[in-house]
This record gives C-alpha cells, sequence and structure tokens, in this order.
C-alpha cells in the first residue's frame, strides 16, 4: 500500500462523494472513507491543509485519474465566477474542493439505471447487495469488500435475480443493459461525443436523457453534458426565473449559458441546491 497527498484547497473528499455522483463509499472513521470503484478500494483521509489518499501501489495512477487530480480547478472556479450569476457564485464556494470523478463506464452505466426514481440510501444498499451477491470478495487496509461485478456475472442473471435483490422496476434494465454491455461493449459509443454520444446511451435499456447525461458526465469525460433533475429544475425556476418544463429545453439552457464546462458547474450547482434546499432527495 503507498499514500499520496494532495491539497484540500481543491479536494474535498466529502463534497466529491456526496454530491450524488457515486455511490460505493462509506465512511470509516472521522474525515475517513473507504472508496471503492471497479475492483478496486482506496482510503481518503483529510487533514488540516491536504487529503491522504492511499491505495495499492499499482494503482496510484488509477486513482490519480479518478479523482481528476490532473485538472485545474482552481481555473475552473474563476471560469464560474467569472459569470457573475450570484447563485453559480454562491454554488463554487459552497461546493469548493467538488471534483468530477473519472469512473468505470459499466459500473457507472449500471448504477445510474439503479439510481432512478431512487434515493442515495437506497441506491447505495441496492448496489451493496449486487456486489456481495455477484462480485468478487477482497480485503484492502482491513476492510473487506466486494468488487463490482463482472459483466459476465452480472449477464447471466435475470429480472427475477434483480428483484430479489430490490432493484423493483429496475430489475428488467439492469438485466437487459448487462447483457447488451456483455455482447458489445461499448462499441455503439465508440469515438460519438455530446449530442451523438447521449443519443447512443438511449440505446441502452432504461437509460433516458436525464441518465445519458449523467453517464456522459462521469464515465465519458464530457463536460458540457448537464443532467437536469427535480434539484436543477427548480433551481432554473427559482434562481433564474425559468418558464419551462421540458428538462431538455432547460438542459440546453444551461449549456448554451456555461459552455463546454457546464456540467462541471452543474454538480456545485446541484450539490448546492440539494444540501441547502427542504424536499427530500
Amino acid at each position: 500500500m503507498i499514500t499520496f497527498t494532495f491539497p484540500n484547497e481543491y479536494f474535498s473528499p466529502k463534497a466529491t462523494l456526496e454530491c450524488g455522483q457515486t455511490f460505493r463509499f462509506s465512511p470509516c472513521g472521522e474525515s475517513a472513507w473507504l472508496v471503492l470503484c471497479a475492483d478496486k478500494a482506496c482510503l481518503l483521509k483529510e487533514y488540516a491543509a491536504e487529503v491522504h489518499v492511499s491505495c495499492e501501489e499499482a494503482d496510484e495512477q488509477y486513482f490519480r485519474g479518478y479523482f481528476d487530480l490532473e485538472t485545474d480547478y482552481a481555473a475552473l472556479l474563476k471560469e464560474a465566477e467569472a459569470f457573475g450569476v450570484p447563485v453559480l457564485f454562491e454554488a463554487v464556494r459552497f461546493g469548493r474542493g467538488l471534483r468530477i470523478l473519472n469512473q468505470d463506464k459499466a459500473e457507472c452505466l449500471l448504477s445510474f439505471i439503479v439510481s432512478q426514481q431512487n434515493n442515495i440510501p437506497r441506491i447505495k444498499g441496492n448496489l451493496s447487495r449486487l456486489c456481495a451477491a455477484l462480485g468478487e470478495k477482497k480485503r484492502f487496509a482491513g476492510y473487506d469488500y466486494y468488487t463490482f461485478p463482472s459483466l459476465e456475472r452480472l449477464a447471466e442473471r435475470d429480472e427475477d435475480f434483480y428483484r430479489s435483490l430490490g432493484l423493483g422496476y429496475r430489475a428488467r434494465y439492469v438485466a437487459a443493459s448487462s447483457k447488451k454491455l456483455l455482447e458489445e461493449g461499448f462499441s455503439s459509443v465508440e469515438g460519438k461525443t455530446g449530442a451523438e454520444l447521449k443519443r447512443a446511451l438511449t440505446a441502452y435499456p432504461g437509460i433516458g436523457n436525464k441518465v445519458a447525461d449523467c453517464i456522459s458526465l462521469f464515465a465519458f469525460r464530457e463536460t458540457a453534458a448537464f443532467p437536469v433533475d427535480t434539484w436543477i429544475a427548480r433551481l432554473y425556476r427559482e434562481n433564474f426565473g425559468g418558464a419551462e418544463t421540458d428538462r431538455e429545453k432547460i438542459n440546453r439552457f444551461f449549456v448554451e449559458k456555461f459552455g463546454p464546462n457546464a456540467g462541471i458547474f452543474q454538480q456545485y450547482l446541484f450539490y448546492y441546491k440539494r444540501e441547502r434546499g427542504d424536499a427530500a432527495v
């Protein structure tokens, strides 16, 4: 195991993990988290001036990429503040240190199918049961964990099995998309970006526009992808005086307003609105 560090001025584990972009993590002590992705694990520990990232030596570059540590977030936050939009200015200050993760594509796709019409505790429980049932048990730094299952293991199970894990109506989509991923991989989206990538992702069973935007942003590094959910629609009405109800039109409003990094700013806006809102997640 090795440990590397990063200044916490632009890396907040709490904001990064709790902003709704990932679900397989758990607190393990004060200001410490066990983070899981694909078949890998790391420990995050936040101190006064820096974050310590502990992982297997072979996984160091993986986690540097996963936490997007090469991107200059100081420049991104200056860009956000330069728009002169009060709620965005407040959001980037509130969520300072939030970073967009670069997630495993298959895990991200299936996780966001599970996330539909769901709340975060239930999503985490659904995915935990899925990994315990089909993943491989491993141990890291004294903690047992399960890997995200291989596509072979996922594809051999049917809808009834996934329903038994509590996935409800999403079970048929997980079963069907797992089979499609095993058969085709990501060949149908290879080389596609922007709107073409989004359309290709919606060909997977159970994926609509909002989920496609999430997968585009969190797994394909499409930084203009702007997921619109209840919180963002509410922010659009309350902070931008918007009257549109069509979420694709709301999406286009924000992408046109904030440009190629709109999706990064979306996470700050979403996290700010949800954490300070008064409705249920």
